[in-house]
């Protein structure tokens, strides 16, 4: 959700650019692809001109600074659990195996996505100043 309307119409624009660029992605191969690509990159390129210009106008952020350690911590912990699910598919050749590895990974990784991450985000969090 956009705070002012410059934000939401910027924003707006980089949608659907994204949209745009993804269709000629999709359909690089003939030359309306590479058309709706290279037209979805300028107006990606035009929204992120117009993001930077409005930035100045939004203030000084509330919230202090996150613990970066906790926040680390975090990101590796779900990396490793995405690694034990890549090993894990490749170490055993029974699916009863790789079921286990990978739901042990997802169940790693979502220790760090719910519990860790949370936990670094809400140690400053705007509403305990």
């Amino acid at each position: 959700m956009a705070a002012t309307t410059s934000q939401g119409r910027t924003f707006t624009i980089f949608m659907a650019g994204l949209t745009v660029a993804a269709a000629g992605l999709a359909y690089v191969g003939s030359a309306g692809g590479k058309v709706a690509l290279v037209l979805g990159v300028v107006i990606i390129a035009y929204s992120c001109t117009g993001f930077i210009k409005i930035k100045p106008l939004e203030g000084v952020t509330a919230v202090g600074a996150q613990p970066a350690v906790m926040k680390l911590a975090g990101v590796g912990i779900v990396l490793l659990g995405w690694l034990i699910v890549l090993f894990g598919l490749n170490l055993t050749p029974s699916v009863t195996g790789r079921m286990i590895t990978t739901l042990l990974g997802l169940a790693v990784s979502l220790v760090g996505v719910l519990l860790v991450l949370p936990m670094a985000s809400n140690k400053n969090a705007i509403w305990k100043a």
